[in-house]
């Protein structure tokens, strides 16, 4: 499961979550460890558009945060994989940068199951600062949580 920040204008135009072009880059992100989009749940820490695009606030992320647990109760994923600083926040409860922890094992109790959690930058912010460094973190992230999910650790 791929949990981003909110839908952006082509999300919102069409009622599913990255589809613009921070989506094309998770669709390549997902292909590259050898995964298909529709073997993974993508979704969003809030489910509306916010105003101006902005970061939702905690009280706008907390109204959708029991809908989202239903979601992860309902597809029962392996493992999250929370795409930047607001998921993790919000979702984990981490409010240091996501810079500081990305790619550091969280883990986040929903119902009764305590599912790993891979914090790592955002697909948006990859396209910012499309460096050697930030593609290369990425995929170190994405790579542990496909070995998570190929060999579960202590589940």
């Amino acid at each position: 499961m791929f949990i981003g920040e909110g839908p952006g204008r082509d999300e919102d135009l069409q009622g599913r979550p990255f589809v613009g072009r921070a989506g094309e880059l998770l669709d390549r992100m997902i292909g590259a460890i050898g995964m298909k989009r529709e073997e993974t749940y993508i979704t969003n820490i809030v489910k509306c558009r916010p105003p101006d695009n902005r970061t939702p606030t905690p009280e706008e992320s907390r109204a959708c945060l029991r809908y989202l647990h239903r979601q992860i109760e309902l597809i029962r994923p392996a493992v999250i994989v929370t795409l930047g600083a607001t998921p993790l926040r919000e979702l984990v409860g981490v409010n240091e940068g996501i810079t500081k922890v990305r790619g550091q094992w969280k883990r986040v109790r929903v119902g009764d199951r305590e599912i790993p959690v891979m914090p790592t930058f955002h697909p948006a912010y990859v396209l910012r600062q499309y460096t050697q460094e930030v593609r290369r973190a990425v995929w170190g992230d994405l790579r542990a949580a496909k070995e998570w999910l190929d060999h579960p650790v202590g589940s």
